[in-house]
């Protein structure tokens, strides 16, 4: 089976052009689509999505507005979890998608938990990787600390040192090569020649214009819809944003579910580690 992508296009209700990377297969069972996080792109999925496509899935990996090569908005309020939902529920529409099975990372879990309270029949099933209903300040502290920060750099080792210093603590076994993949996945080359974050760096206004006193939407209802589906709930072992406690009350919560600590990761998993890719091939093994 060929396993390479096709870069396809949507379009928002607003108007925008997104981006998505198609990799063919069977039409006989839903499709997965990879949700990224906050900052990121679908050259996060760059290794995982052809693996499940080997496996015989139609893998879809969609780039949220103002991210990748999808448009950037002239309205940084509509960079916010529900306008992505309802760019994902576009998505699903052109396909003719009736119902799929995520894997969010991040942000893109909170998109999915969202998504399956407004229509629960679209889930066939989801991956949630170091995400759930209850986040901890200080990992969203830890985000708001870099996120939508416009710096550039002269090469590709300048762009990991970068990361290394902001990131370093989140994946100690990295070594040089996995830094510099790794900004290879979330920079990109400018057009005046630096290398740059690849997104709008406006995404950070929405969050940093949250007021921090204001309660929290409660989200466990949410995830009570995703645990009435097949769910395989991931947590990297140092996670910062998705706290111990959290978790435990998680799989309490979804006793069906299957869970695994990735070790020696915090937020979040690369998705590539042997453990996070065992618990995912067995998942999907069990829906096929």
């Amino acid at each position: 089976m060929d396993n390479s992508y096709t870069d396809r296009t949507w379009q928002s209700a607003d108007g925008l052009t997104l981006h998505f990377r198609d990799y063919p297969g069977s039409d006989a069972r839903p499709p997965v689509i990879c949700l990224h996080g906050l900052t990121r792109n679908a050259r996060d999925f760059e290794a995982l999505a052809p693996h499940i496509a080997a496996q015989g899935w139609r893998v879809i990996v969609a780039e949220m507005r103002g991210r990748g090569d999808s448009d950037y908005s002239d309205d940084p309020a509509t960079y916010a979890v529900p306008t992505y939902v309802g760019d994902l529920m576009a998505l699903l529409d052109q396909e003719g998608i009736e119902s799929f099975v995520s894997v969010g990372t991040s942000m893109g879990g909170l998109i999915t938990m969202i998504l399956a309270t407004l229509q629960p029949q679209r889930i066939a099933g989801a991956v949630l990787n170091d995400v759930g209903p209850v986040l901890e300040t200080s990992g969203l502290d830890t985000i708001k600390g870099y996120v939508g920060q416009g710096r550039s750099f002269p090469t590709w080792m300048h762009a990991a040192r970068a990361l290394e210093e902001v990131h370093g603590a989140t994946f100690p076994r990295f070594d040089t090569e996995q830094w510099i993949a790794m900004a290879k996945r979330t920079l990109t080359l400018s057009s005046g020649g630096r290398i740059v974050f690849d997104y709008d760096m406006k995404i950070a206004e929405p969050i940093l214009a949250a007021d921090e006193n204001a309660v929290p939407p409660d989200l466990w209802p949410a995830f009570e819809t995703l645990a009435a589906k097949p769910l395989l709930m991931l947590r990297g072992g140092i996670s910062g944003l998705l706290g111990e406690a959290a978790f435990a009350e998680m799989r309490r919560r979804a006793p069906a579910a299957a869970a695994a600590t990735i070790p020696e990761v915090g937020h979040a998993p690369t998705l590539d580690e042997p453990e996070a890719r065992a618990a995912i091939d067995s998942f999907l093994a069990g829906l096929a």
